[in-house]
């Protein structure tokens, strides 16, 4: 059924955006779940996900090792993945190198090219804005840039999801592509 990756800012409407769209699946879904709830806005944040859920879908919560905390999904059932921002930062955190996060990436990327049913993918696009003065995020913002390109390379459909609403990022290079 193939990969969606949905990109966007904090707070656009992305997680909520790949529950409607798991929800359409009519089977059995699960979720990845990467957040760990370190504090009490956390701890709400993951709350406030969990209640946008039905409570039937089985959730796999796994910061770390996302190819096996994908493979725990049954293969007949659509999963989400929520969210790669989080985890690229818990695999930093936990003293990964930069070749390690990639090479991570892309195997669990390809694992879900392998599924019967749709895998939708979340995370989020944090390289439009200033260059940060410190450099351990200027190393995040590039890791997090370069896995979502692996993820999205092995996506069948890319979309942006901005205050709510999709793009189809495909629909823009057809767009692009009649302007030359």
């Amino acid at each position: 059924m193939g990969i969606t990756l949905l990109l966007g800012p904090a707070r656009s409407g992305k997680s909520r955006t790949a529950v409607r769209m798991a929800a359409a699946w009519g089977g059995p879904v699960g979720v990845v779940a990467t957040a760990e709830a370190r504090d009490q806005e956390m701890a709400d944040r993951i709350a406030r996900h969990r209640a946008d859920r039905p409570a039937s879908w089985e959730t796999v919560e796994e910061p770390i090792d996302l190819e096996s905390a994908l493979r725990k999904i049954p293969i007949d059932a659509a999963a989400i993945v929520d969210c790669l921002t989080l985890w690229v930062s818990n695999l930093i955190e936990a003293g990964n190198d930069d070749a390690t996060i990639e090479h991570q990436a892309a195997d669990a990327a390809r694992m879900a090219t392998t599924r019967s049913a749709p895998t939708i993918v979340v995370s989020n696009e944090v390289g439009w804005g200033i260059v940060p003065v410190d450099a351990s995020v200027r190393r995040y913002r590039d890791r997090l840039g370069v896995v979502n390109q692996l993820w999205a390379e092995a996506s069948d459909q890319v979309l942006l999801v901005v205050a709510g609403r999709v793009v189809d990022l495909a629909r823009m290079d057809e767009i692009r592509d009649l302007r030359v």
